[in-house]
């Protein structure tokens, strides 16, 4: 997801967990790393647990303590413009147990796979933006370099113009009458 968080304003969001859900929050501003956002989530009690002050990109993951709604919120508390935030959440419900009280250990293996593709997919997440980010910086400094070498041309050619009248009249013999 992406949300536009302008200056001096908060933009939450919830999630409803049950006892023992992990909660996993990835975010990346896509300005990059002059644009730090503070994240803050807090539990249904109002309670803050997991923040994040001042960072461009980072990882939240919270075990539900008590059932109810988790407040993630990103606040944008500089004076800089509308900053961009996107954001992926997953929920992850509690182990299972089979009919013995027992964890499944094939269940456990295959959450700590899920979680490390859900990892490696918001890495490559940020990875697009931070190439988006360049990828216009340099186009914009592309056309600066490209407007720059035109108007040096037109200066270059209204120099020698120039030059080659004014020798022309230099080397002029002016006759008296």
């Amino acid at each position: 997801m992406s949300v536009d968080v302008p200056a001096y304003q908060n933009e939450c969001f919830y999630e409803d967990l049950e006892v023992g859900d992990r909660l996993t929050l990835t975010f990346y501003v896509g300005d990059g790393e002059n644009s730090p956002i503070d994240v803050l989530l807090t539990n249904p009690s109002g309670i803050a647990v997991g923040s994040i002050p001042r960072d461009h990109k980072g990882l939240l993951i919270e075990t539900a303590t008590q059932a109810g709604k988790y407040t993630y919120c990103f606040s944008n508390k500089s004076s800089s413009p509308i900053k961009s935030v996107h954001f992926n959440t997953n929920v992850n419900p509690k182990d299972a147990v089979d009919e013995n009280n027992q964890a499944d250990p094939l269940k456990a293996e295959i959450e700590e796979l899920a979680e490390s593709i859900r990892a490696v997919k918001a890495e490559q997440e940020y990875i697009v933006a931070r190439e988006k980010v360049h990828r216009n910086t340099a186009e914009s400094t592309n056309s600066r370099v490209k407007w720059w070498s035109v108007f040096q041309l037109i200066l270059l050619i209204s120099v020698c113009l120039w030059q080659v009248h004014y020798l022309k009249h230099f080397f002029e013999v002016k006759r008296a009458v």
